[in-house]
């Protein structure tokens, strides 16, 4: 099987033919219009024709600040052809040699953005206008200024929203502050990818059709994210990028999705081949070792019956009834299913089945070290207050192992269950609800501890503090947060996402004040993605660079540091170490 599978992109076209057409563009954003930045700056849309090379012709935006040209922007440019019909639960297809996206007589028109992947409701459900199963494209902000000598460095942005939900697109005008009112000069990518069931459902049946076809099974949102990269690296010189100068950045899922793509590239990329030149992880790590596929059936079982496919059919009947389903009926079930996260699969193809261990005995960290890859990571002081607002339990010990036990491998909760709350299922002390411990575990084993185990094993594995491994925690936010998340939950998960993006799609921006306290953050990140080295201050394992409450920037001493090298090792080691009954996560 893995002899027939590219070490990058999975080979398809054993089983059926397929169509080179594309559907119709995304709906494109409204036409010009006059915008009031936070600085006080007007943004003004104009059309921008655009020779894309051997692309072909296209249009998207020219973005003005006070009448002079910002960025260049262009939405929704398809990287892989639809994943629809037959080709839904399957791996991505390349776009056929010589694509062009429009000619002079009729430029592609790229003035919207991707469409985005049908995903159940959130607190940002997009509008169904921009909803399509055909979601896998991509949006690209150039600098409007001279193209560097070698190409702009490039950043490519993985979105997060726990693998089932969120969005690549920002309003044009969004990157216009980072991209020319701050030390960052990078074209910034940010891909379209499917999600929930669409990206991650996975079963026997499913492995079946795909050993035939010669293809990888489940991780499907993953290998779109490696055909956009993969795109972005072969097409963005066309955009006046340097393709030999990529960052790959994610936010959340997205940052779990920047590790993923870095281990595959470790272990399934030629060094010569590699794309990636250094990661940026945003409050999130590499996570537990994901479900096997025998873990998945049971998931994959509830999801057939839950839309009336019987069980009883043959695999070939019940994967043409989950085809010829709207995709609008495969999302309003998720929200019923008692196993209602749609998670990675251990396929030993695009993940290393073997890959915690590579990182607890040091051979990850050498692979960083051989490549020259440099890590960003690190949290926002109150990650929990929004982790436990995503499908929260009920208030009992069974709704939250219901609830782990639909995130995680079998033994990964029974292990996490059984430290914190011991044979006798008790509450552990210091918690008020099973909510709040739920709440705090949960941000504790996809970010603050599991960061914390992972650097450990990386600094064991001889990468050095503050130069190979960039440590940072938040303990402030921004005033414009208050726009979108209230104060009330305090420096919690994505309340950074405006300062390393410097405003974004935050309409208060950053007040002066801020941009003072942030410069030499801004000035820092922007080096990173350069390829630059970056002067971030801590020295030894136990030190993060920090924002203060009081708006000063100091290296702190890590107080979780220990308890998190502990949790590391009893979910990622099967240790015993560490306290059995457990204790408040901060």
């Amino acid at each position: 099987m893995q002899a027939r599978i590219r070490s990058q992109l999975p080979v398809t076209g054993r089983c059926e033919s397929y169509s080179t057409s594309l559907s119709a563009r995304p709906p494109a954003f409204p036409p010009a219009f006059l915008d009031e930045s936070p600085s006080g700056m007007r943004h003004q849309r104009e059309n921008y024709y655009f020779d894309a090379g051997p692309l072909g012709q296209i249009q998207g935006l020219s973005i003005t600040s006070d009448g002079t040209p910002a960025v260049r922007y262009f939405g929704g440019l398809p990287y892989a052809l639809p994943p629809t019909g037959l080709w839904r639960f399957r791996v991505p297809r390349r776009l056929p040699t010589g694509y062009q996206y429009g000619t002079a007589a009729e430029p592609g028109q790229f003035t919207g953005g991707t469409r985005v992947c049908p995903q159940p409701p959130s607190s940002n459900t997009p509008n169904a206008s921009v909803v399509d199963e055909d979601c896998l494209q991509l949006n690209i902000w150039v600098p409007a200024r001279p193209t560097p000598k070698d190409g702009w460095p490039v950043c490519f942005y993985i979105h997060g929203g726990f693998l089932q939900c969120g969005t690549a697109n920002l309003n044009p005008e969004a990157l216009v502050t980072l991209l020319s009112d701050s030390a960052f000069q990078a074209i910034m990518v940010l891909p379209s990818y499917r999600l929930n069931a669409l990206g991650f459902l996975t079963g026997r049946e499913l492995a079946a059709e795909a050993s035939v076809c010669g293809e990888a099974t489940g991780n499907m949102g993953f290998w779109d994210q490696r055909a956009a990269l993969e795109w972005t690296q072969e097409n963005i010189s066309c955009f006046g990028g340097n393709p030999a100068n990529i960052t790959v950045a994610g936010y959340s899922a997205g940052a779990y999705s920047t590790f993923q793509q870095l281990a595959h590239e470790l272990w399934r990329v030629p060094a010569e081949k590699a794309i990636i030149r250094r990661v940026a992880m945003f409050s999130n790590g590499p996570g537990v070792k994901p479900k096997a596929l025998q873990d998945q059936q049971e998931q994959f079982d509830e999801f057939l019956t839950r839309l009336g496919i019987a069980m009883d059919l043959d695999d070939k009947a019940k994967l043409a009834k989950l085809r010829a389903l709207p995709y609008q009926r495969l999302i309003e079930v998720q929200s019923e299913m008692k196993i209602s996260e749609f998670r990675v699969l251990a396929d030993d193809l695009f993940y290393p089945e073997d890959l915690i261990d590579r990182i607890n005995d040091g051979q990850f960290s050498r692979r960083m070290k051989s490549r020259g890859i440099t890590l960003l990571n690190g949290e926002c002081k109150d990650e929990h207050t929004m982790y436990r607002r995503w499908r929260t339990p009920e208030d009992s010990f069974p709704a939250v192992y219901e609830r782990l036990y639909a995130e995680y491998a079998p033994t990964v909760t029974h292990t996490l269950m059984h430290h914190y709350c011991g044979p006798a299922r008790k509450l552990p002390t210091g918690y008020t609800s099973w909510q709040e411990f739920f709440g705090r575990l949960y941000a504790d084993i996809q970010v603050h501890h599991i960061e914390r185990g992972f650097h450990n094993a990386l600094f064991e594995g001889g990468l050095q503090p503050g130069k190979d491994v960039l440590r940072y925690r938040f303990e402030r936010r921004l005033w414009c947060v208050e726009e979108k998340i209230p104060a009330e939950w305090g420096v919690t998960h994505m309340t950074d996402i405006p300062i390393w993006l410097w405003g974004s799609d935050f309409a208060g921006g950053l007040t002066n004040q801020e941009k003072g306290w942030l410069k030499g953050w801004n000035e820092c990140f922007a080096a990173f993605v350069n390829g630059d080295p970056v002067s971030w201050g801590p020295t030894k394992p136990k030190e993060m660079r920090r924002w203060r409450s009081d708006g000063e920037t100091d290296i702190w001493e890590d107080s979780m540091w220990e308890r998190g090298i502990a949790l590391w090792k009893i979910v990622n080691s099967g240790s015993a170490e560490a306290n059995s009954t457990g204790t408040s996560g901060e």
